[in-house]
């Protein structure tokens, strides 16, 4: 097995052969334990790689692996129970169902997995508490502030203890104060978990709390200076 976590070579992906290439043999590694940050202009293929990454979007060429397995390889049944196991996603419109409890939200990742409801309610309630929320299990989205619900977001991502975490601009909609409290709790959430981060990001603040920054262009990560 590989020893990196996640590892891109050569990938390309096209959408119309007239226009360039939105990425254009992009090649990087993540190892475990490791919070890498991308920055990009708008349009550059941010979201693309993403997509890519996750299975949601299939490169037109090269390599992507998670744990040593190629996921290009998979068919669609197949990528998405591995996104369900092994990848967590945090985004800037938090997408916390406003119809089910705080609880509910962080817990359906493992109702998804089949886990049973008695180790769903423990492991809901360690996650609640390690994001500084214990008592909202029963509260609804609604009565929450923007820096609790990404919280909530935060730890329906990571309750499953997945090995990749893919978080896409999340602290885009919060104030400045309340998006460097969510970044530390994101960076330490993904440190004691011991899988990967790799953080979205046009925030120069953002990207300083990650082990390594890079921009992007679509076709190289260049180290952020």
């Amino acid at each position: 097995m590989s020893s990196e976590l996640l590892e891109l070579t050569g990938v390309v992906r096209r959408f119309r052969p007239d226009r360039p290439p939105v990425l254009d043999g992009l090649s990087f590694t993540l190892m475990p334990g490791e919070y890498l940050a991308i920055m990009g202009e708008s349009g550059v293929g941010k979201s693309t790689l993403l997509n890519v990454i996750a299975g949601l979007d299939a490169p037109d060429e090269g390599s992507i692996r998670l744990d040593g397995g190629e996921l290009t390889t998979l068919d669609d049944d197949a990528r998405t129970l591995l996104r369900r196991r092994a990848m967590g996603f945090v985004f800037q419109a938090f997408h916390v169902l406003p119809y089910l409890t705080v609880a509910r939200n962080v817990g359906l990742p493992l109702e998804l997995l089949g886990t049973s409801p008695a180790a769903i309610a423990t492991r809901v309630g360690a996650m609640l508490e390690a994001v500084g929320l214990p008592d909202t299990a029963d509260r609804m989205p609604r009565e929450l502030s923007g820096g609790e619900l990404q919280r909530v977001a935060i730890a329906r991502a990571l309750v499953h203890r997945p090995r990749l975490l893919l978080a896409d601009e999340p602290t885009g909609n919060l104030d400045p104060r309340t998006a460097g409290q969510v970044l530390a709790l994101l960076r330490e959430q993904v440190k004691s978990e011991g899988g990967g981060g790799l953080l979205i990001t046009h925030s120069r603040a953002a990207a300083a709390t990650a082990d390594r920054a890079y921009e992007f262009d679509g076709r190289a990560l260049r180290p952020l200076s």
